[in-house]
């Protein structure tokens, strides 16, 4: 999952960061509300983590102007405020979830799971194929009910991969979902990843698309 996080206490901010990170989520993050709303029109996000209190653009002006171009990217509000007035406020402005501060990263990280899965539709917190079986939670692969042992690049894409079985998954959305703003990309880090995917999954769960992408197909 890429997310885009919005806070401007770097403390905080970082701390964040890195919690995230370590939970094998890409995090791109900024500090005020200007470059919130830039990033988010011109790249793909899974999930922003939005902050209120935020210099140049409030988190609210930020939310509003999402909305107001019809995107539908899942919003969880971080925020010290903690009435109902302001809650029922940012939720009304167009927020998916709340959480206020200080909160504890594991609930953050449920709620970040929570808001996928429901932009995604699915009622099922696992990714199902077949007898593959990925848990986002546990962030556990089994394959006929044994387990299979990911690294974190090769359990991140293929979740993307099935969270979009059928579809094609374009290279650029998996270079940016596996590493965001922060690393450069070898030009063959995917197929690395796709081929050591095959080799523990399976030579045909993942078809080659040339020249854009990959693809699951969905179960018969």
């Amino acid at each position: 999952m890429r997310i885009l996080l919005v806070e401007d206490d770097l403390l905080l901010g970082d701390g964040i960061r890195v919690g995230l990170s370590q939970e094998g989520y890409t995090v791109d993050w900024v500090t005020d509300g200007v470059a919130a709303s830039a990033a988010a029109e011109v790249e793909e996000f899974d999930l922003m983590v939005l902050d209120l209190g935020l210099p140049k653009r409030s988190g609210l002006e930020v939310l509003a102007a999402l909305r107001d171009r019809g995107s539908s990217l899942p919003v969880l509000i971080l925020t010290a405020r903690d009435t109902l007035g302001d809650r029922v406020q940012g939720l009304d402005a167009g927020a998916d979830d709340y959480l206020s501060k200080p909160f504890d990263l594991e609930e953050l990280c449920a709620r970040a799971r929570a808001l996928r899965r429901r932009a995604q539709g699915r009622a099922s917190p696992k990714l199902v194929r077949g007898d593959l079986v990925l848990d986002p939670a546990a962030h556990s692969v089994t394959l006929a009910g044994s387990p299979v042992a990911l690294s974190a690049g090769e359990f991140t894409l293929l979740s993307l991969l099935l969270e979009h079985a059928g579809r094609v998954v374009p290279r650029e959305r998996m270079e940016q979902t596996l590493y965001g703003w922060v690393k450069e990309v070898d030009s063959n880090t995917i197929e690395v990843y796709v081929h050591h995917l095959r080799k523990k999954l399976g030579s045909d769960l993942i078809r080659t698309v040339r020249g854009v992408g990959y693809r699951i197909e969905k179960a018969g």
